[in-house]
């Protein structure tokens, strides 16, 4: 197949060139051995190895060369953060920015899904596709219960303990080419052939879908039902995107993994990357068992981590269950502790911890990237066993709520305004804005905003006056200060409810995500200053958080706090001293696996210092072993004097 670049776009010297210009160091032979591959390979990629990096080189490589007017690279990931430090690379790039537009894809792949596959399909069922999201989902579908023409089902459900949860995860599913109703563990509460509670449960999925409301996961089942009913389209899709680039494959799950292989499994070239060792989003505890799971079996590696030294290496290879790794640390020497408490101090473990942090990290690194506390839990349970949580050693700490479904407006204005500017007037970057002031107004909406192809363009009409208020904010001059915020989504409010011929509900429900925020690099700056200026005498303060939010960070200092594992009956911290200390991990219980991979993700944050707090008893049989490995132990009342 002839391919869509120069042949020489991966050449040793045009690799070496534009290495040195974006100020790049490729040491290893793996390191090239992924940038200059043209072929479906796997890189399982070690933390802090860079593979991030070597992604955004190689798309810019390749953007340099690309030649193809009609086809494009697809570049997917699991989270709209990956894809934007993605497109934040391809940005920094002048050639880069060609990835940004037609005919090419930077996405996630539920983006990818929707747009090319289940989109389509629903419009062909004759349906308008007025959300997706999983809250809105069960916000409808408990309404719709309320209906006389679902009594029935209400009354069942009712006496059921679950009875909620199966009313608002009713899912699509596709078997055998056909979309079947199923309900949450994939099953329905009664038979949907025989009973009339089975029955009215399958037509409440189906008015649901015909007044456009989807779940995410629905959008994969009509994907494989249109492949299916229609051979043709995987392989238009894979001629469209001869070259597929995946990334953070450890989070992609089965359903995922399986639509892409009726789409990509021949016909293109794909590579994964991706961290095995660190799915702490995958569907089970071991991975998937898919003959395509990633990694392949002859997958190539990337072992060697530049965040930290030899010490966090060790500990981190001997935590790798889900593909055994023995990573190379050639970063510094980061230096590990171990923090012991009892019962009766465990409120003097953090400020111990800022106290280390201050005392063995440089100050200058610190205001820049302050001291992290993390847990695998937040939240106390129900047991008696302390601590449980982080909220054990922090009470007064305030959890993040649940995570939105999307990013507050102002974040999808600024991505969508790269596009714009990149792609000279893209409709994607109009499409992707739209679809993120749907999802931002929709709380306070009796009725749902119209998609983006049904606005009126007459500037006669209030269709045509909002088109003017989304090319405004694109243009980017909208979101420079708060007043110019302010003014902008004003405009958009005064003509939402003329769109949709009804009043807001509520509108203090938008506060929050229609609220302005400075640029990151304006607020890091003004941070910093504001650190730099005050006394160099005062301590830098730490920031607390969960593990699972911490992935793919780097941090200068970290403590992981011994929390309860999930089922409550053990132990993080001390169950993984034990796995370091003549243990090993691939014939310890599952929950002990899964605790120990949260160590994992977090042990592999630290550059310089790494920190792990654990109840002086649980200490006791590992102290000894541990300071051979060269780890330090300290106490919480140990006294510290800045460094």
């Amino acid at each position: 197949m002839t391919t869509s670049y120069r042949s020489d776009a991966l050449a040793k010297d045009k690799v070496e060139a534009l290495a040195q210009v974006l100020g790049l160091d490729l040491p290893y032979t793996e390191q090239w051995d992924f940038v200059q591959s043209e072929i479906s390979q796997d890189l399982q990629a070690a933390p802090g190895s860079g593979k991030t990096t070597l992604i955004g080189l190689k798309l810019a490589l390749l953007a340099n060369a690309w030649t193809s007017p009609t086809r494009g690279i697809c570049v997917l990931s699991h989270t709209n953060t990956a894809k934007d430090e993605i497109t934040d690379r391809l940005m920094a790039v002048h050639a880069g920015r060609r990835f940004l537009q037609y005919p090419h894809f930077i996405g996630t792949i539920q983006s990818f899904t929707n747009t090319y596959l289940a989109l389509p399909a629903v419009r062909a069922l004759g349906h308008e596709v007025q959300v997706v999201d999983d809250e809105a989902y069960e916000a409808a579908a408990l309404r719709l219960l309320e209906r006389p023409a679902f009594t029935t089902l209400r009354n069942f459900l009712g006496r059921r303990r679950n009875g909620v949860e199966i009313a608002a995860k009713g899912v699509f599913v596709c078997e055998a080419g056909k979309l079947k109703v199923t309900g949450p563990g994939g099953r329905v509460p009664a038979d949907p052939e025989t009973t009339p509670t089975g029955k009215q449960y399958v037509r409440l999925k189906q008015q649901l879908s015909k007044e456009g409301v989807f779940r995410y996961d629905d959008m994969y089942a009509i994907a494989e039902w249109y492949l299916a009913r229609n051979p043709t389209i995987a392989a238009a899709v894979a001629e469209r995107f001869p070259f597929v680039l995946l990334d953070e494959m450890q989070d992609t799950s089965d359903v995922q993994q399986h639509l892409l292989d009726l789409v990509f499994a021949s016909g293109a070239v794909v590579q994964r990357v991706g961290d095995v060792n660190q799915g702490i989003f995958a569907d089970g505890a071991t991975g998937s068992v898919r003959a395509s799971a990633f990694p392949a079996l002859l997958a190539a590696e990337l072992p060697v981590s530049r965040r930290f030294g030899p010490k966090i290496a060790d500990l981190a290879s001997d935590l790798t269950f889900r593909r055994r790794q023995r990573i190379n640390g050639a970063g510094r020497d980061t230096q590990i502790g171990l923090l012991l408490f009892d019962d009766r101090s465990v409120l003097e473990v953090v400020p111990a911890f800022e106290r280390m942090a201050n005392a063995l990290v440089p100050r200058e690194v610190l205001v820049r990237n302050p001291p992290r506390v993390l847990g695998a839990r937040l939240s106390k349970g129900t047991t008696a066993a302390y601590p449980q949580s982080l909220s054990c050693y922090l009470p007064n700490h305030a959890p993040a709520g649940r995570v939105p479904a999307q990013r507050d407006l102002i974040s999808t204005v600024r991505t969508a305004g790269a596009r714009w500017v990149a792609g000279g007037g893209d409709h994607e970057a109009v499409a992707e804005l739209w679809e993120g002031v749907r999802t931002a107004l929709r709380p306070a909406l009796t009725v749902p905003l119209p998609p983006l192809s049904r606005l009126e363009r007459s500037m006669a009409t209030a269709g045509g006056r909002l088109r003017l208020v989304l090319r405004d904010l694109l243009m980017g001059a909208c979101d420079v200060n708060e007043s110019a915020w302010n003014s902008a989504t004003a405009r958009l409010l005064d003509l939402v409810p003329e769109i949709i011929q009804s009043p807001f509900r509520d509108t203090a429900t938008l506060a929050e995500g229609l609220t302005f925020t400075p640029r990151v690099e304006s607020e890091v700056v003004g941070v910093i200053a504001e650190r730099e200026q005050t006394d160099v005498t005062l301590q830098v303060t730490s920031v607390a958080g969960s593990i699972q939010s911490a992935k793919g960070e780097t941090h200068a200092a970290t403590l992981l706090l011994e929390c309860l594992d999930r089922r409550g009956s053990k132990h993080d911290v001390h169950e993984t001293l034990k796995l370091l200390v003549g243990g090993d991990i691939q014939r310890a219980k599952v929950t002990v696996q899964r605790a120990a991979q949260l160590i994992f993700v977090g042990a592999t944050r630290p550059t310089h210092l790494l920190v792990l707090a654990t109840h002086r008893e649980h200490a006791a049989p590992y102290a000894e072993a541990l300071v051979g490995q060269g780890w330090s132990i300290h106490d919480v009342n140990d006294q510290w004097v800045d460094g």
